[in-house]
C-alpha cells in the first residue's frame, strides 16, 4: 500500500514537472506581438506615407494545432484603397535564405549603402532611404521561410516538415492565404517576387495557390532564375551546364579584360558571338564525347581560350569542360586573385594560389554578408521597434538536408509547373531579371529553361526578359538598381 502511494506521488510530481516544462517551452516560443510603425519616404520627388507591420503569423493545422511562427515585414502605403492596390509577396532563395537581400537591396523603403559599382564601405555599415522602392506602385510583404530570419517551428514541431520543395511551397502558400484573409486583400492584384531558389518557390506557389486555395496570381517576378537544376549542376557525363555557363564565362572575361582586344569593344555583341559559338560549335563538340579527334580537340581548345581568356593547357586538362569553381579560381590565377560565384565582377584573395576552387566566394563573404547582416539587425530593432533575442538567420544551413522529393536522385525542375500555371491562368505575366556576371544562375541557362517549357505560342509574350551589367544581386550596382526599378514599374503598368 505504501509502495503504491509513493508510486502515485512520483507520477504526480512527474506530471507537474512535465506541465511546468511545457509551460516554460510555450512561453519561450510565444511570438512577440506585432510592431506597427509609421514612416514617410520620398520617391520621385513625392512624399509617400506608409505603415510597417513587423511580426509573426502563427500557422496552425486545421485542428488548431500550432505548427510554425513565420516572421514577416509588411509595408502598406497610406491614403489608398488597399483592396484595389497591388500587393507583392517577396522572398529570397537558398534554400535557407531570409528575405533580407530583396528587402534591403532593392524593394523595401531602406537599402544598404554601397558604392555606385556595388562595393561595400568600411564597417560599421549604414542604410539610406530607398528612393527606388517598389512601394511606389505596390504594397510589400517580405516573408522569411521557417528556420530563416526569425521564423521557427512552433514548440517541438519537427523542422523537417517545412524543409523541402513541396513542403516549403505549402507553408509559404498557406501563409499568403492567411495573410490575405486577415488583411482583406483577396481582391488586390497579387504578385510574387523571388530571387534564386526563390524563383523555384515562386513557380511552385503559382501552382499551389491556384490549385489549393483558388488564388490566381497576376504576375511572377523571377530574379536570377533557378527553374531547371539540370542546367546548373555539374556532374561527370552531364555536359549541359558546361554549355549554358559558357556565355557568362565570356562576360566575366570581358569585364576583367582577359579577352582578345577584338572582343572588348561591345559586351552584348561579344555575348551574341559567344552564344552562337556555344550553339553551333561547342554543343556538337560536347555531343560527340570521346569520339572527338585530337585535331578537333586542339581546335576547340583554341576557340574556348578565345572566348574565355583561359590558359590553353588548363582547358586541355579539363577536357574542354570547365565548371564554375575551376573557372572562378583559374581566370585571375596569374594575379593571385579569385572571382565571385554570385557576381564575377568581384575579386577575392585566397591564402594560396594553388588548388582548383576558391577559399571563399568574394561576392558573398567579402561584399554582401556583413553589410546586410549589420543593417537588418539594426533596422528591425531600431526603426521597426521589434524585439527578439533570436539570431536573425540571414542564410542558414539549418534547413538541410533539404527534401528535393522525386528529384533527389536527379534534377529538380519547375518549368512544367510554371507552364501549367500559365496555361491555366492565361493572364499570368512573368518578369525575368538576369545578371550578365551571375555564375550561380547564368542567363543562358535561364534562356534554355524557358525555351524548353513547351509553352503555347499564344502565351510566350507573357514572359519579359531583362538583362543587367551586374551579378546575381544586380541591384547592388546602382545603375542596375535604377534599371530594374524602371523595368518593374513598366511591368506593373506604370510609366
Amino acid at each position: 500500500m505504501k509502495a503504491t502511494y509513493i508510486f502515485f506521488i512520483l507520477i504526480l510530481l512527474f506530471n507537474m514537472e512535465t506541465e511546468s516544462k511545457e509551460h516554460e517551452r510555450n512561453e519561450v516560443t510565444k511570438p512577440t506581438p506585432t510592431s506597427i510603425t509609421t514612416h514617410t519616404l520620398s520617391i520621385n520627388g513625392a512624399s509617400v506615407a506608409y505603415k510597417a507591420s513587423t511580426g509573426y503569423l502563427e500557422m496552425k493545422s486545421e485542428d488548431g494545432k500550432s505548427k510554425a511562427n513565420i516572421f514577416y515585414i509588411a509595408y502598406t502605403k497610406d491614403n489608398e484603397q488597399h483592396a484595389n492596390r497591388p500587393i507583392t509577396f517577396a522572398f529570397n532563395g537558398g534554400p535557407g535564405s531570409s528575405s533580407v537581400w530583396l528587402h534591403m537591396g532593392a524593394l523595401g523603403p531602406k537599402r544598404v549603402v554601397f558604392t555606385d559599382e556595388g562595393n561595400p564601405l568600411p564597417p560599421p555599415y549604414s542604410m539610406v532611404d530607398n528612393e527606388y522602392s517598389w512601394l511606389e506602385f505596390t504594397d510589400l510583404v517580405f516573408i522569411d521561410p521557417v528556420s530563416t530570419g526569425y521564423s521557427r517551428p512552433a514548440g517541438e514541431e519537427k523542422k523537417e516538415q517545412f524543409h523541402g520543395t513541396k513542403e516549403d511551397a505549402q507553408s509559404i502558400g498557406d501563409f499568403i492565404r492567411l495573410y490575405t484573409s486577415k488583411t482583406k486583400r483577396w481582391l488586390s492584384p497579387k504578385y510574387l517576387a523571388g530571387e534564386s531558389y526563390g524563383t523555384t518557390r515562386a513557380a511552385m506557389l503559382a501552382s499551389y495557390l491556384q490549385e489549393r486555395h483558388g488564388m490566381y496570381i497576376n504576375g511572377l517576378i523571377l530574379i536570377s532564375c533557378a527553374l531547371d537544376f539540370s542546367t546548373l549542376r555539374f556532374k561527370p557525363g552531364h555536359d549541359l551546364p558546361h554549355l549554358l555557363h559558357f556565355p557568362t564565362y565570356t562576360a566575366t572575361a570581358f569585364f576583367h579584360k582577359k579577352l582578345d582586344p577584338s572582343l572588348l569593344t561591345d559586351l552584348e555583341k561579344t555575348l551574341e558571338s559567344s552564344r552562337l559559338f556555344a550553339e553551333k560549335e561547342y554543343l556538337p563538340y560536347l555531343w560527340k564525347g570521346d569520339k572527338v579527334t585530337k585535331e578537333e580537340k586542339t581546335a576547340m581548345i583554341k576557340k574556348i581560350a578565345y572566348f574565355t581568356g583561359l590558359n590553353e593547357q588548363f582547358i586541355d586538362n579539363t577536357n574542354c569542360r570547365i565548371d564554375i569553381m575551376n573557372f572562378a579560381k583559374e581566370l585571375l590565377r596569374s594575379e593571385d586573385r579569385t572571382i565571385g560565384r554570385l557576381d564575377s565582377r568581384y575579386k577575392g584573395i585566397d591564402r594560396r594560389s594553388v588548388g582548383s576552387s576558391f577559399e571563399f566566394d568574394p561576392s558573398y563573404d567579402a561584399v554582401i554578408y556583413g553589410p546586410y547582416t549589420g543593417t537588418i539587425n539594426h533596422y528591425v530593432h531600431e526603426n521597426l521597434q521589434f524585439e527578439s533575442e533570436l539570431p536573425y538567420e540571414i542564410l542558414t544551413g539549418n534547413v538541410h538536408p533539404w527534401n528535393w522529393g522525386s528529384a533527389s536522385e536527379g534534377y529538380t525542375s519547375v518549368t512544367e509547373t510554371l507552364r501549367k500555371a500559365m496555361s491555366t491562368n492565361n493572364h499570368l505575366k512573368v518578369f525575368v531579371a538576369n545578371g550578365y556576371y551571375d555564375l550561380a544562375t547564368p542567363f543562358y541557362a535561364t534562356e534554355y529553361a524557358l525555351n524548353h517549357m513547351e509553352l503555347d505560342e499564344s502565351l510566350r509574350n507573357n514572359i519579359t526578359m531583362t538583362y543587367y551589367p551586374a551579378g546575381h544581386m544586380m541591384y547592388v550596382q546602382k545603375q542596375s538598381l535604377i534599371q530594374l526599378t524602371n523595368d518593374i514599374r513598366r511591368f506593373f503598368g506604370k510609366k
